[in-house]
């Protein structure tokens, strides 16, 4: 099954042949799908802060964004159910791939996520 055509594109994402695998895995397979996702992230992130139940809609954006890194950093089973959401849309062979280059990508993703829930921090206040 080629999951590529439902993809949105980035034209913004760089290629050429003298990039790591991880920065190349990071260009066609994890911004298409955290882009993709978008919603459903932020859906999720919702929900997160609702069970949390952290005034974070009180929060002036400053320390809304210092709560989200500090989030991020610590909350393992989070970042555990985030990349789930990503891995989910790998085909086999992106998966495959995914694999051998694990930890580096896990940060990748994380970073990216992290940094798409902070680009919408308005929009999360609840």
């Amino acid at each position: 099954m080629d999951t590529n055509n439902s993809r949105p594109a980035i034209p913004s994402a760089k290629k050429n042949e003298l990039m790591s695998k991880e920065e190349t895995f990071q260009n066609e397979i994890l911004r298409p799908i955290i882009k993709m996702k978008h919603e459903l992230l932020i859906a999720y992130f919702r929900e997160y802060l609702l069970k949390s139940k952290h005034p974070f809609a009180e929060l002036s954006t400053e320390k809304r964004i210092s709560y989200l890194q500090t989030v991020f950093g610590q909350d393992s089973n989070l970042r555990s159910e985030l990349r789930g959401i990503v891995i989910s849309q790998f085909s086999t062979k992106e998966y495959a791939n995914y694999v051998l280059i694990k930890n580096p990508i896990n940060k990748r993703m994380i970073s990216i996520i992290k940094e798409r829930i902070i680009d919408h921090v308005g929009i999360l206040a609840v």
